[in-house]
């Protein structure tokens, strides 16, 4: 399934310093990728950014599944492939200073693109979803409860609206 080049809009600012790494995977240009994590941060941040201050590195990491299965069975145990995982480098939670480094996000291109296709949803609207609830797990953010899960998922939905992304929960 080809990938475009995300629709233009008002760019959104946000505290990172991003470092992006295409390792695997049929992904589309780095170029291209960069501007998907652009957007997504600034609307992340843009729901949520006024609690946090100072800048950040973000590494983002767009891989394959064999490589995020290795990753998912190495932390947390279940040796099977996911969509994303996040690793935060230092422990945050409500806002303050954000430190030097927030963590890293890593993507897996077959589990992103069969997800997209069962969905019926342009893969670029979930890469953008998911850069976004791998960068609200950096933050903090959780969905071990209902409540936690109600939280993580409001400021999901509101940060996909700001980039004009339908709802992925609805």
């Amino acid at each position: 399934m080809p990938i475009g080049t995300p629709p233009s809009a008002t760019a959104l600012s946000h505290p990172l310093d991003i470092d992006l790494l295409v390792e695997a995977g049929q992904w589309p240009d780095e170029k291209v990728l960069r501007q998907f994590v652009e957007r997504s941060a600034g609307a992340a941040f843009a729901e949520i950014g006024s609690a946090w201050s100072g800048q950040s590195e973000l590494s983002i990491v767009f891989s394959d599944d064999a490589n995020i299965r290795e990753l998912n069975a190495g932390w947390r145990g279940k040796d099977k492939p996911t969509n994303v995982l996040s690793f935060p480098a230092f422990p945050t939670s409500g806002g303050g200073p954000l430190p030097p480094m927030l963590g890293d996000i890593v993507l897996a291109f077959e589990t992103v693109s069969l997800e997209a296709e069962l969905e019926e949803k342009p893969i670029e609207n979930h890469i953008s979803h998911l850069v976004i609830h791998g960068l609200l797990h950096l933050l903090g953010y959780d969905h071990e409860t209902d409540a936690e899960a109600e939280a993580m998922e409001a400021v999901e939905r509101a940060a996909l609206a700001r980039l004009a992304i339908p709802d992925p929960y609805a």
